[in-house]
């Protein structure tokens, strides 16, 4: 493994990690969701690990919520920055994905599929939704992208209208007293991008999906907890609204969750079985 650092046009320094192969001319970039770092997504080493035995590069590509604390710095402004989950905006998704995508162009990489797990899978449906450059881009893989509706229906009314009022009245940039979601220590700008449903394209509103013309894979676990109850038809569903459904292929790994527990040998051969299939063809 290699650390691996991309500069975005904020300035902002994203931390993330090569698996490089010897010589390869594919890369697979996959865009972390909250909390999505190595320690609660060990299978990242897995499909990194294969990847790269198999030549073909793999980037875990840390975005801004990856922990809930990240130190990095600016290169426009020389200052050390926090960023994390706690004060992640998503208006930022685009220029985070361009960072590592232009890493892959400088790179001179052949094929290039962008890959997401939960917030990142939906992330990259709103990036994809937005850019149609095949040649930046051959190829996307969707890994348990999450229903954002179903992640909120803990919010109060009231937690709702407490969000609202500060960030009309110029205080978004405030931590909440209370955990947003139930689990998210986070600013009201941060709470507030989650309630806009900018991100929430999984699941009710297909209007960012509908818009992809890229083809690729859609993969989740039979016992992901965040589709309300059904996994397989919350997959289905996302494709169907897809003008490239009939081009994609949906990968359901049996008998897991969320992050693959102990599936994670098999969603990486999952993976590379689709990459090489992609390549040849």
């Amino acid at each position: 493994m290699e650390n691996l650092n991309v500069e975005t046009r904020r300035g902002t320094v994203l931390n993330g990690v090569l698996f490089p192969a010897k010589a390869s001319d594919t890369v697979v970039i996959a865009i972390t969701g909250i909390h999505g770092n190595f320690y609660s997504n060990p299978f990242y080493y897995n499909i990194g690990d294969t990847l790269s035995e198999h030549g073909i590069d793999f980037i875990y590509a840390q975005t801004n919520d990856a922990l809930v604390e990240i130190e990095t710095f600016n290169a426009k402004t020389g200052k050390k920055e926090l960023i994390g989950s706690w004060n992640e905006r998503f208006s930022y998704t685009d220029e985070d994905i361009d960072a590592y995508l232009d890493y892959a162009v400088e790179k001179n990489y052949k094929h290039v599929i962008l890959a997401g797990h939960s917030l990142g899978a939906n992330k990259v449906i709103y990036y994809l939704s937005r850019h149609h450059d095949k040649k930046r881009v051959e190829r996307f893989i969707l890994m348990s992208p999450a229903n954002l509706t179903h992640m909120m229906s803990g919010v109060s009314d009231g937690e709702r209208d407490f969000i609202e009022k500060l960030v009309r009245y110029g205080q978004g940039a405030k931590i909440l007293p209370f955990y947003f979601m139930g689990w998210v220590i986070c600013t009201a700008n941060t709470a507030h991008d989650w309630l806009s449903g900018i991100l929430d394209n999984a699941n009710g509103n297909f209007s960012q999906v509908e818009q992809i013309t890229h083809s690729g894979a859609l993969i989740i676990g039979t016992y992901d907890n965040f589709t309300d109850g059904n996994p397989v038809g919350f997959l289905k569903n996302i494709n169907s609204h897809m003008p490239t459904a009939k081009s994609n292929e949906l990968i359901f790994i049996e008998r897991t969750g969320h992050t693959y527990q102990q599936k994670h040998d098999v969603i990486a051969e999952k993976i590379l079985k689709f990459v090489r299939e992609s390549v040849q063809n």
